[in-house]
Formats: C-alpha cells, sequence, structure tokens
C-alpha cells in the first residue's frame, strides 16, 4: 500500500472538512442563522476540492470521497486492499478536521449549525434526501470519471470536479446538505452533529458513485483502456 497516497488522501480530505465546516460557522458569524449564503458555502467547498484534487493527482489520484474510490474500485482502477485504505484515511481525516476545527472556530457557532453536518431540509423526507444524494453523486463521480480518470480527458479534472461539487451544492445544499460524500458526513457528525440519518449519507453517495463508475465504464470508456486494465490487474495478480 502506497503511504505517499494514504497521506495525500489524509490531508485532501481533511482540508475539504475544515474549509467546509469553517465556511458554514463563518456565514453563521457573519449573517446569523436566518440568512444562508448558499453560493459562498458551495464555492468555499468547490473551490477546496479543485485544488485538493489538482495537488493530489498525481500521488493518489485525488478521490478525497470513500464514493469516488467505491466507484474506482468498481470499475476496475484501484483493488480492494488499496481501496479500503484510502476509505479509512478519508473518513480518518474528516474526523480529525472536525476535531480540530473546535479549537480554531468559538464553540457556540459550532454548536448553531451543528458543526455544519448535511442534514434534511423542511419538509425533506429521508427518501427524498437518499435519491438526492444518489444523483448529486452520480453527477460527482461521473465528472470524476471523464475529466480525470479517462486518459482521454483533458489534464484539468480538478477544475471540473470542484465546478461538480459547487453546482450540486446550489442545487442540493438547502435540500439534503448536498454531502456527496460519506466523509463529509461522518466527521462532523460524529464531533457533534449527530448520527441520526448516517445510512443515508453512505448509501446515497455509494450508491450513486458506483452507479456512475459502471456507467461510464462500461458505456462511454475507450474498450482500449479496460483490456490495459485488465493486463495490469493480471500482471498484479501474477
Amino acid at each position: 500500500m502506497n503511504s505517499k497516497a494514504l497521506i495525500a488522501e489524509f490531508i485532501g480530505t481533511f482540508a475539504l472538512i475544515f474549509i467546509g465546516v469553517g465556511a458554514i460557522a463563518t456565514n453563521y458569524i457573519i449573517k446569523g442563522d436566518t440568512d444562508v449564503d448558499l453560493v459562498a458555502i458551495a464555492l468555499a467547498h468547490g473551490l477546496t476540492i479543485a485544488v485538493m484534487v489538482s495537488a493530489t493527482a498525481a500521488i493518489s489520484g485525488g478521490h478525497l470521497n470513500p464514493a469516488v474510490t467505491f466507484g474506482a474500485w468498481l470499475a476496475g482502477k484501484i483493488n480492494l486492499k488499496d481501496g479500503l485504505g484510502y476509505i479509512i484515511v478519508q473518513c480518518l481525516g474528516a474526523i480529525f478536521a472536525a476535531s480540530l476545527i473546535k479549537l480554531a472556530i468559538p464553540l457556540e457557532p459550532l454548536e448553531a449549525i451543528k458543526m455544519g453536518t448535511p442534514a434534511l431540509g423542511n419538509g425533506e423526507t429521508p427518501i427524498m434526501g437518499l435519491v438526492l444524494e444518489f444523483i448529486l453523486t452520480f453527477f460527482l463521480v461521473f465528472v470524476v470519471f471523464g475529466t480525470a480518470m479517462d486518459k482521454r480527458a483533458p489534464q484539468v479534472g480538478g477544475l471540473f470536479i470542484g465546478l461538480t461539487v459547487t453546482l450540486d451544492i446550489l442545487a442540493g445544499g438547502p435540500i439534503s446538505g448536498a454531502a456527496m460524500n460519506p466523509a463529509r458526513y461522518l466527521g462532523p457528525a460524529l464531533l457533534g452533529g449527530g448520527l441520526q440519518y448516517i445510512w443515508l449519507y453512505w448509501l446515497g453517495p455509494l450508491a450513486g458513485g458506483g452507479a456512475a463508475a459502471l456507467v461510464y465504464h462500461y458505456l462511454l470508456e475507450d474498450r482500449s483502456q479496460r483490456a490495459i486494465k485488465s493486463k495490469e490487474g493480471e500482471m498484479d495478480n501474477a
């Protein structure tokens, strides 16, 4: 297992949670709980993903999300051992970020925003939230495959992945929290946000990410790439 890749995944996921929760807390400090600047919060998450995917892509592939790693495993782009390692350090990075942000931001705004934990909006049922998280994560992982994992793509994947996170939050932030990332939910939830809907924020993104990976891999990816990956897998198992 590549220790450099694990460190990169830890740092990248740490940044997403620290900046994401920090942006939500800053919005509360400036505007209170009656005026949410959705654009600013969406940009904070999207820009963080853009720069951190770009910074870690050459080291780990810049997954920073268990749903992306799950999809990559389904498509044969990462083996099971490395995939589990990625998911573990992603979750640890999220938990560590949520722990440290308590040392950097006053407790009152963090409690008011429930640690920035993604949550269902007014009138949103768990099934509605599950469907939304599935679709939003499908978009995200589809773009990851199309801009970062496909060898035919221009090498600007980080930018477009970040933009996808931004547009997903603009569409779904007030409705389901637009987590699209089980680690994004887990860290803040463990540190004070509550774990009531942990099943939703794991099942929805993993299912959506897996579906996007399979659609792209089997319907859109160049056949020669699949053949190369298959040969590489056979060499690894030899």
